[in-house]
């Protein structure tokens, strides 16, 4: 076993050495184009993502943007405190480049059934064949959809979360940065932040200690994923928008940020933790040990990813309080 898994916590391992197993034995040492591995990736991951909350109701909504047509998927639990919901608008990771709705349909029900909200995914456009502004353009068209039409959907918008992993959290604090420009970031109730990629800078420890080719990340792949992101003119796409460790963050609403101190992204997390405080954000972190990146996708069998879906939907409770038909807390 190498050095990078033996420093796994043994639950997580489990599920990192069956993904990246099974990922090479599909990919059989073939060269792969993006949309080859996607699929794998996915097809990697399905039995990870089985089981889990059944919900009341799902539906899929087409919207359309300048970068074409995109999804929308709104989940119903089982239990909801009242209606109309407050809901968590959730962001999937993947570099900007890889999954969707149904690599991370488990972890959307599993949000949903513990804040007993609604959960609102966006399937935006992926990288590289849609670099940013892409996705970010599309992340804001569904929330000023959801603005609109949130209402018929059951949803409160006057309490709205939103979070994402990974390239998911860059698309919530960037979206919520976009919405503080319009005026109108009082839409935004609470940020769920799972470990975020904040910056395409990489430290050389990071990348020594934590991003090698024998990590659930490494240094090189990131460097691809902001690569694509970012496009051939990344000298001009690299501002605060894209890389939100470069933004002034005053007045985003209150953060919640987890990652595992086995990420090559954990030092980027730190630093955006204290970023965020530092502009007078209430800010709340939790770091788990031998947890690496992704390690909320073990949530099957993982203690500590169950736990980060539990402080993350508490948190989306604590600040998307639920009002009854008389308008007042239920």
């Amino acid at each position: 076993m190498s050095r990078s898994l033996e420093a796994l916590d043994p639950q997580i391992r489990r599920f990192i050495e069956d993904v990246c197993r099974e990922g090479a034995r599909l990919r059989g040492g073939r060269a792969l184009d993006w949309p080859e591995r996607r699929l794998i990736a996915a097809q990697a991951r399905t039995p990870w993502r089985e089981g889990g909350p059944r919900m009341l109701a799902t539906r899929d909504y087409r919207l359309p943007s300048a970068h074409g047509e995109f999804g929308l998927r709104v989940l119903y639990p089982q239990v909801m405190e009242a209606p109309p919901s407050p809901a968590l608008v959730y962001l999937h990771g993947g570099g900007w480049c890889m999954f969707g709705l149904d690599t991370h349909d488990r972890l959307l029900r599993e949000y949903a059934d513990a804040s007993r909200r609604v959960v609102v995914a966006i399937d935006y456009s992926l990288a590289p064949e849609h670099p940013y502004p892409a996705a970010l353009d599309q992340v804001v068209i569904a929330l000023d959809w959801l603005k609109e039409n949130g209402a018929e959907a059951g949803i409160d918008t006057r309490h709205i979360a939103l979070g994402g992993d990974s390239a998911g959290a860059n698309l919530a604090v960037a979206a919520a940065l976009r919405l503080r420009q319009a005026g109108q970031l009082a839409r935004i109730s609470a940020l769920v932040l799972n470990y975020g990629a904040w910056t395409p800078v990489l430290s050389a420890v990071a990348r020594q200690s934590l991003g090698t080719s024998e990590d659930m990340l490494s240094g090189a792949e990131m460097d691809e994923f902001w690569a694509a992101y970012l496009g051939p003119e990344s000298e001009r796409t690299v501002t605060p928008l894209s890389a939100p460790l470069l933004a002034e963050l005053h007045d985003l609403p209150p953060a919640l940020l987890l990652w595992g101190d086995r990420d090559v992204l954990a030092e980027q997390n730190a630093a955006m933790a204290q970023r965020l405080q530092q502009a007078g954000v209430q800010v709340s972190t939790h770091v788990y040990p031998g947890a690496p990146h992704s390690f909320i996708e073990a949530m099957s069998v993982s203690d500590q990813a169950r736990d980060a879906i539990a402080r993350g939907a508490e948190w989306v409770r604590r600040h998307t309080p639920v009002f009854s038909s008389q308008g007042l807390p239920a």
